[in-house]
């Protein structure tokens, strides 16, 4: 074969087997793509099956939206996962229990019905059904509403639970002047029972006196009731001579006594006799007129209570002699240094201003004041004398930290004077033989009156302040208080 030849069958075979290697090769690629795109339509199909599992194309498209601030290093699904043990957590406690979301949500779900179950007796849930022991779904109250009416309850029923206290503390400390009032009348009726028991012996002491005297022959009756007459005479006549010398000295002692007091007075004036009674305890520093009170700058450290009364008078004039206030208050809160007081009396014409002062004849923050209490009280204004209105008044002035006691000494503070004693007729024989107790109760009686003039004479020269009935009432800020009921 010519070179020519040769030389082109070549080209020519080598053109054949590129060719043959080419279709080879592209066979050999388009198989193995086919076979890798069948395997990734397998498993895009697989993959989109399973994402529609999870999540719809719009939950898909929302995921953003539906799941929230993605944490750092997490998917969306464990982002969701995180919040959803977060939300368990706040129903569980932490920490989670490690498992799968279904068991948490049922999990939280029946321990959020069994509390319901429980809270049903305190707060308004949806009604339960009849055949379900389980009481109601949970799905069916909010969690939140459920502690919101729980909180509410819970604070409606501190708010019960204060009120009652404070009502408890009002009751105890009425209980306890009760008490009180009850224990004195009890040691009053138990006086009154023992002097009448000794009126008693005393009577039958007298009886037997009658009787014994009755059985006598009437010569013996004359001879012994002479003889008594003439005794009794002879002791009038000593005591009238001693009377009358006791009075003589005593007259000599009076003048001795005035003498000596004139030549003090002319080195050094009298003390004002009223000048304690006339003494400020506080000021008013706040009014408030629309709601009926006053701030008084007096407070717990003070020793101020609950139910304390005070006088009001002008800061200008200050007290005035006959104890008469512009006002009355009464403490109703109390802090430290201030106190408040709702206004029970005031005068149009002279409303209660700042700086007013305010005063109780009874209370003072400092020390005990003393009393002593003498004469007749008619407390619940029917025109007679009440028994016991000593042991009243005495009350009243201990429960707010007074003293009271039966003479005058050197650590009296005031006097208080009702109504002079009413002693009654002398009784005479026919009277006496009708009722053998009218000698006592006469007795009685001149003991009272002496003493009440002895009190008076006492106070007088000793520069204690007296105060009337009426005039203790209005320097204790309590004149609009003593009709209504428990004012004593």
């Amino acid at each position: 074969m010519p070179p020519g030849k040769r030389r082109q069958s070549n080209a020519m075979l080598y053109t054949l087997i590129t060719f043959v290697g080419l279709f080879i090769v592209a066979t050999t690629v388009a198989v193995i793509y086919y076979v890798k795109a069948e395997e990734l339509r397998t498993t895009t199909a697989d993959a989109q099956s399973e994402l529609a599992e999870m999540a719809s194309s719009n939950e898909i498209r929302l995921v953003g939206e539906l799941v929230g601030a993605q944490m750092s290093g997490e998917s969306n699904l464990g982002t969701l996962l995180r919040y959803f043990d977060q939300v368990t957590g706040l129903v569980l406690g932490q920490p989670v229990q490690t498992t799968s979301a279904e068991v948490k949500a049922k999990n939280a779900a029946d321990a959020v019905a069994a509390l319901m179950v429980k809270a049903q007796p305190y707060i308004a849930l949806p009604a339960a059904d009849a055949n379900d022991p389980n009481g109601p779904d949970p799905n069916d109250a909010a969690l939140t509403t459920m502690m919101a009416d729980l909180l509410a309850g819970l604070e409606q029923t501190i708010e019960q639970k204060d009120a009652v206290a404070l009502q408890l503390q009002k009751l105890q400390e009425r209980f306890d002047d009760a008490t009180a009032v009850w224990q004195q009348t009890r040691e009053d009726l138990t006086a009154r029972v023992n002097e009448y028991k000794t009126q008693v012996d005393q009577t039958t002491a007298d009886y037997d006196d009658l009787k014994a005297l009755m059985e006598q022959s009437s010569e013996q009756r004359a001879s012994n009731l002479l003889k008594q007459l003439e005794d009794e005479r002879a002791t009038s006549r000593q005591l009238n001579q001693d009377l009358l010398r006791t009075q003589a000295e005593l007259q000599v002692a009076q003048e001795r006594l005035d003498d000596a007091l004139t030549q003090v007075s002319k080195i050094q004036p009298q003390p004002d006799q009223e000048a304690a009674a006339q003494n400020a305890d506080g000021q008013i520093i706040l009014v408030d007129d629309a709601a009926g009170i006053v701030h008084i700058n007096l407070g717990s450290d003070d020793r101020v209570y609950r139910g304390l009364t005070f006088s009001v008078y002008d800061k200008a004039s200050g007290v005035p002699r006959d104890g008469k206030p512009k006002a009355e208050v009464e403490i109703f809160s109390i802090a430290r240094k201030t106190s408040i007081a709702r206004v029970l009396s005031s005068e149009a014409r002279n409303p209660i201003a700042t700086n007013d002062i305010v005063a109780n004849l009874i209370w003072d923050t400092e020390k005990v004041n003393q009393f002593v209490i003498t004469g007749d009280y008619d407390l619940n204004n029917d025109g007679k004398p009440d028994y016991n209105a000593t042991g009243s008044i005495q009350a009243l002035i201990e429960k707010w930290g007074g003293a009271v006691a039966d003479a005058i000494s050197a650590k009296t503070d005031f006097v208080i004077i009702g109504t002079e004693p009413v002693v009654p007729p002398e009784p005479t024989l026919e009277i006496l033989a009708a009722d053998p107790t009218a000698r006592e109760r006469y007795n009685a009686a001149q003991a009272r009156l002496m003493q009440y003039n002895e009190i008076q004479q006492q106070a007088q020269s000793l520069y204690i302040p007296i105060f009337t009935y009426e005039r203790f009432l209005h320097v204790i800020g309590y004149q609009s208080q003593v009709g209504k009921a428990g004012a004593f």
